[in-house]
C-alpha cells in the first residue's frame, strides 16, 4: 500500500517492522505456527533477539514516533515480554519436574540396594 505522502510511506514501513518482529518474536515463542514449515517451533534465542530489536527501536525512537506508533510499539513489546517471561517459567517448572523425578528415581534405587543389603 504506497501513497504519495513520504510520512505515511515512514509509518507503514515502521509498523510493517513492528509486526515482523512480533510474529517472528511470537513464532520462535510457539506461539504461532511457521508458515513455512507448517510447524510450531521453539526457540527462545530466536525470540529475545527479535524481543530485544523492538526494545532497541523503541529507546532510538524516543520522541520521534506518532502517538499511535508509540503506543502500538509499547503494547507488542509488553506482550513479547510476558509471553516469554511465560515460556522461561513453563521450562524452569518442566526442569525442576526432571529433577524431582530423577531424584525420586535415584532414592528408589537406593532404598532398593539398601533393602537388598539387608537380606543378606
Amino acid at each position: 500500500m504506497k501513497t504519495d505522502n513520504p510520512l505515511a510511506n515512514g509509518q507503514l514501513l515502521f509498523m510493517q517492522l513492528i509486526m515482523q518482529n512480533h510474529q517472528i518474536a511470537m513464532m520462535a515463542m510457539g506461539k504461532l505456527k511457521n508458515p513455512v514449515t507448517n510447524k510450531i517451533d521453539r526457540n527462545l534465542d530466536y525470540a529475545k533477539v527479535s524481543i530485544d530489536t523492538l526494545d532497541m527501536l523503541a529507546v532510538k525512537t524516543k520522541g520521534n514516533l506518532s502517538d499511535y506508533e508509540e503506543k502500538h510499539l509499547t503494547e507488542v513489546l509488553k506482550e513479547l515480554k510476558l509471553n516469554y517471561v511465560e515460556e522461561i517459567n513453563k521450562d524452569k517448572a518442566s526442569s525442576e519436574d526432571k529433577s524431582k523425578e530423577s531424584n525420586d528415581t535415584n532414592l528408589k534405587e537406593e532404598n532398593k540396594e539398601n533393602g537388598e543389603d539387608k537380606k543378606e
